[in-house]
Parts: C-alpha cells; sequence; structure tokens
C-alpha cells in the first residue's frame, strides 16, 4: 500500500514521477488510477492512466503537465520499470461534477519519430552499424532544444556498412534506425531507464545488441502450475508467407518518363514450398530507400522474420519481487505441464515485449510478457 501525493489510500505498487523531459528536473508526484504500460524491444511502448483531480490545490499541480514537454516513469519500490513522454492528455468532467485528466505517453523512443532528419548525413562503408545507430541519435539530440538526455554506451556489432541521408527528404530519424535494423545481418535497439546504483540519478539508455539484445545469461524461470496465471501460443498464418519483395522510392529522375519505384529481387523459401507450403507474398513499402542492394536485404530481413507461420507465445504472470524490472532481452525457461502437454513442455525463450496492469481494486499485479524462442 502507498499513499500518493494527495493523501489518498492507493493499492497499486507503483508511483508515477512526473518531470521535465529535457531537464528531467521533477515536477511532483501524482496519483494514477487505470494504469496499464507497455514496452517493446525495436518499438515504442506506451502508457495509459487517469489523473483523478478532487480538489483545486491538486488542479493546481495537474496543470503542470504539458504534453510534449513533460516525461513520466513508474516506479516500483526502488526500480523503474517505464519511462517516457506524455503526448496527449484530455481532461474530463463527468455528470457528477469528478474531474479527471487521461494521459497518454510513449516511451523515450517514441521521441525519435517526432524528428525528422534536417541535415546531410553519410557514413563510409567502414562504420560499424552501431555506430550508425548512435551517430543518428547523437545527431538528433546535437541540435538546440532537441537533447532529451538519452546516454550511448560503446556497443559494436562487427558488421560494417555505408549509410546515407539527404537534407530535404525529411525522414523521420525513427525510420532510418528501422530501416538500419532491418538489413540482413543487422541489431536490435531500445532505450531503457533505470537509476544509478551509486548517485540515485535517473538513467535513459540507448541500448543497442547484435544480432539481438540479451540483458542477462540468467534465465528466469515460469512455471504451470506455478507462477504462470495463463498463457497463449498464436498461430498466424496470415502474416507470414514463403516470399518477400521489398519496394523502394523512384529512381528515375526523368521526369519525362513514367516514375516507378526500385523495387528488390523476390526472395523464396524454397525449402518450405519443397515441403509442401504453398506460395504466400510478402511484401513492404520503404519510401526512402533508393538503393537495390538494400532492398534486397530488408525483403531476405522480412522472410526470415516471417517464414511460413509467424508464433508470438504469451505468458501472463503474476508480478512478485522475484520478477526483475528490466525484463526486455531476458531469456526465460518455461515448464508447462497440462492436458495439451501431457509430456511437459520445457522451451527458452527471450522476452520482446511486455504489458503490465498494476494491483488495483483487489486484481493481482500482473504482467503479459510477450516471447521469442531461443533456438540456440
Amino acid at each position: 500500500m502507498t499513499t500518493p501525493a494527495d493523501g489518498t489510500a492507493s493499492t497499486t505498487p507503483y508511483r508515477a514521477i512526473f518531470c521535465d523531459l529535457r531537464t528531467d528536473r521533477t515536477i511532483d508526484i501524482l496519483p494514477l488510477t487505470g494504469v496499464s504500460f507497455d514496452d517493446y524491444i525495436g518499438k515504442a511502448g506506451s502508457l495509459s492512466g487517469t489523473v483523478p483531480v478532487p480538489n483545486a490545490e491538486l488542479a493546481t499541480r495537474v496543470r503542470r503537465i504539458e504534453e510534449g514537454r513533460t516525461s513520466v516513469y513508474l516506479e516500483r519500490g526502488n526500480d523503474l520499470w517505464w519511462g517516457g513522454i506524455i503526448w496527449t492528455t484530455t481532461l474530463k468532467g463527468s455528470d457528477k461534477g469528478a474531474l479527471s485528466l487521461d494521459i497518454q505517453a510513449a516511451t523515450f523512443d517514441s521521441y525519435a519519430a517526432r524528428r525528422r532528419i534536417r541535415t546531410n548525413l553519410s557514413y563510409p562503408a567502414t562504420t560499424d552499424e552501431l555506430d550508425v545507430a548512435r551517430g543518428l541519435w547523437q545527431t538528433l539530440q546535437s541540435a538546440v532544444g532537441g537533447d532529451i538526455g538519452v546516454t550511448y554506451g560503446t556497443e559494436t556489432s562487427g558488421v560494417t556498412r555505408g549509410a546515407s541521408w539527404l537534407e530535404g527528404d525529411e525522414t523521420l530519424y525513427s525510420e532510418a534506425l528501422k530501416q538500419l535494423a532491418a538489413l540482413q545481418d543487422g541489431f536490435e535497439y531500445h532505450i531503457t531507464v533505470y537509476r544509478d546504483p551509486a548517485s540515485g540519478q535517473r538513467i535513459r539508455r540507448l541500448q543497442l545488441g547484435h544480432p539481438k539484445i540479451i540483458t542477462s545469461s540468467v534465465d528466469l524461470v515460469f512455471d504451470r502450475p506455478g507462477s504462470i496465471l495463463s498463457y497463449a501460443f498464436p498461430h498466424d498464418a496470415t502474416r507470414g508467407g514463403t516470399t518477400a519483395v521489398a519496394r523502394g522510392a523512384s529512381a528515375n529522375n526523368n521526369q519525362t518518363q513514367t516514375s516507378r519505384p526500385q523495387y528488390s529481387d523476390e526472395v523464396v523459401a524454397q525449402d518450405l514450398i519443397d515441403a509442401g507450403y504453398p506460395r504466400i507474398d510478402l511484401s513492404s513499402n520503404h519510401d526512402s530507400v533508393t538503393d537495390k542492394f538494400t532492398l534486397d536485404a530488408l525483403a531476405a530481413t522480412e522472410l526470415r522474420r516471417a517464414r511460413g507461420t509467424v508464433v508470438i507465445p504469451a505468458l501472463t504472470i503474476r508480478l512478485d519481487d522475484l520478477v526483475p524490472p528490466a525484463l526486455l532481452g531476458r531469456t526465460a525457461r518455461v515448464r508447462i505441464t497440462d492436458e495439451w502437454f501431457g509430456e511437459g513442455l520445457s522451451n527458452r525463450y527471450r522476452i520482446v515485449g511486455f504489458r503490465a496492469s498494476p494491483a488495483e481494486r483487489g486484481r493481482p499485479d500482473t504482467a503479459e510478457l510477450y516471447l521469442e524462442e531461443v533456438t540456440s
């Protein structure tokens, strides 16, 4: 049980810390109800919740929340579980006179989707791909007013590649990073938040991993019966395929001729077709890419990730003190014994995303984990 800033009792184990985005100065700690939050490797996570406004004193404090310049952290015990930027708010007044402010936020990764490359950027073919990724964020934060305090490591992949973007193309930094990571022999990225163990300072750090982000060599263990409340193993053939083509921008500069997009060679999973799978075509669009070699690599990566049938297992677990806040990139041993898995399932998975629902009104503190099978 915690007591939020308005003095009312709350059953949630989390507290919401509202800060200035650019300086990370704490603005206030406010009650937040109806909270749901998620996070993923390679894409922005989200948070939604409601700040109750029962009186004028709290209304004055809540008015200090400004969309686009206020960040929010969720803290559980001494650990930061989530951090991001408040992008939208909705003030609501009910028919009974109750006031509240709904907030929608996204992880700090989302800032790259609000910024566009407005300078010529070029990296020679000898550049490590993780240096290119860091360079994008460093350029993003170098403009006046653009530094949101994301820090960097020194990870390398050993994979070198050239890359360039032109002023005037208005390419989103998020799209540039996504396309770079999606190339064959690419990498993963995520902005993680945590407290520095020595100073207690809040840290926002760009985390890079090749070929994948792995955050610990020690497996978490989840059992059913046990900590696993429910599970799902969806098999989706509508998202999978046996061929892929990537389309890019037009490479034709002659205005007297019809402009057609550049496109990759067709990549085919011949082993699946030989095994009896039907031909199912995947296609993707990359409007800022004109290089055919890059499009070939993007098509190969897409088919590798969506061969045949896409399976993203999910577990719902009860959160307790044994579950760490840094879940993304952790590996887990999942052990299930029931009527379907009569002889017992015991597989290793990597956690690539999660959605948490804090305890409220008797509901337990739970998290749904999205998994990727570990094959080696």
